[in-house]
């Protein structure tokens, strides 16, 4: 089994070093490149200002967020749902920059960069020359956009999934997906060798064999014939 987590966050601007802050994380879980359902997201108290463009952006204001907890107090419950796998970004360097400023801000070991997994990059690669940004890549791929009016971590990680596994070959039908047969599970669950297959022979009732030796004289020399002996 192979987890990784999807992840992104939306802040007040774009440059932690200056003292913006993220306001908002979501991730979900990925097994085997499948969402599994389970998500984290939460709305952070980032402490100061907005900016008017970067509400634009993700659509939050100082005021929506002013009760909301602060990013130490969401840390452990991030951690935990991280774990120790592979945690997926679109531009991660970004993301990873903001976590990094708010985990040295709560004397957090930062998340390894090893751990990183840039899906921009993966795209640049792909497509070089053409726009890689989500947008971009979701009308290339026939992700629904509809909606994505602003930028919503959690709806982004969900789009990014989708994005991630076209990215990564796109879906493979029949295989760990297969459906349960007969009530056996999946095709790929069995082991061993096949179940010995009941015999079904197919008898042709006496009227068809009657039809089918009229339909054989009408024939000229057929080369059954002398296989049969006549």
């Amino acid at each position: 089994m192979t987890r990784a987590l999807i992840l992104d966050t939306e802040t007040t601007g774009l440059d932690p070093a200056t003292g913006d802050r993220v306001l908002e994380v979501a991730a979900i879980e990925v097994v085997n490149l499948m969402p599994t359902g389970r998500s984290f997201h939460r709305l952070i108290n980032p402490q100061r200002d907005i900016p008017p463009e970067a509400s634009k952006v993700h659509g939050f204001t100082a005021a929506d967020l002013v009760d909301k907890p602060l990013f130490a107090e969401i840390l452990p419950e991030l951690l935990g749902f991280l774990g120790e796998d592979p945690v997926i970004a679109h531009n991660a360097p970004f993301d990873f920059n903001f976590l990094d400023h708010e985990f040295d801000r709560c004397g957090t070991p930062r998340i390894p960069r090893s751990r990183m997994v840039d899906t921009l990059a993966m795209a640049k690669k792909r497509f070089p020359g053409l726009p890689n940004s989500l947008d971009a890549l979701c009308r290339r791929f026939g992700i629904d956009l509809s909606a994505r009016t602003t930028h919503n971590a959690l709806l982004d990680v969900q789009l990014l999934g989708q994005v991630y596994l076209e990215l990564m070959g796109g879906k493979q039908p029949g295989l760990a997906l297969a459906s349960s047969i007969g009530g056996r599970g999946p095709l790929l669950a069995a082991s061993g060798p096949a179940a010995p297959r009941t015999p079904r022979p197919i008898a042709p009732s006496p009227e068809e064999l009657e039809r089918h030796a009229a339909f054989v004289a009408k024939l000229k020399d057929p080369v059954w014939a002398a296989l049969d002996g006549g």
